[in-house]
């Protein structure tokens, strides 16, 4: 009977040790990593070259990689492309890891991407990627429209020099002026070492 007693006492703890432990974990495990279009047709030769795409590249691997070593849930974006589809080394997607292919700039748009963030329970999203002022916009407002938290970090994204009329506008004031518009109403807006060094 002491046994039997012991026995039931120990499972419950195990059990409660178990639910506090998902209780402790669960502020991360309802953040997933938006990695969008990081492709090799915006690097140097490709067809769309950015302004310092290997930069922000570099600064999405590092937010790829916390995630992985959290096992948090990472989703990779790939823009349909003629050429210079691949996505670029420094964030390829592991073989586990969700990839889904787009049509439009809105990375939810005609694909399965919201379903697979509520299956997996996702509210948070933390979004790298390119183009700033398209890709990662588009996908920043249509997401806080849908109910998520939105991250957009900074310096892992990159966009490029646009022209309208007469008018051109350089990627750095294309890329601030996006995010500037962004901030604080559809996202909070980090950098790559900001974000690593929030208390976790």
């Amino acid at each position: 009977m002491k046994r039997i007693t012991f026995s039931l006492v120990l499972i419950s703890l195990l059990f409660v040790k178990s639910i506090f432990s998902q209780e402790i974990n669960q502020p991360m495990s309802n953040k997933a990593l938006l990695i969008i279009d990081i492709q090799m047709f915006y690097f140097p030769g490709g067809s769309l070259p950015l302004v310092e795409p290997e930069n922000a590249a570099y600064n999405a691997g590092k937010i790829l990689n916390y995630f992985r070593e959290s096992g948090m849930l990472v989703i990779h974006i790939q823009h349909n492309s003629k050429s210079g589809f691949d996505i670029h080394p420094l964030v390829s997607p592991l073989e586990k890891e969700k990839v889904i292919t787009k049509n439009e700039a809105n990375s939810f748009n005609g694909t399965d991407l919201l379903k697979y963030l509520k299956e997996n329970n996702i509210s948070e999203l933390i979004i790298v990627g390119m183009q700033t002022h398209m890709c990662v916009e588009a996908a920043t407002r249509a997401a806080y429209d849908l109910g998520f938290k939105c991250t957009v970090i900074e310096d892992a994204c990159a966009t490029r020099d646009l022209k309208f009329k007469d008018k051109l506008v350089k990627a750095e004031d294309v890329h601030y002026a996006t995010l500037s518009a962004l901030n604080k109403t559809y996202a909070t807006i980090l950098t790559t070492d900001e974000f690593l060094n929030i208390p976790k």
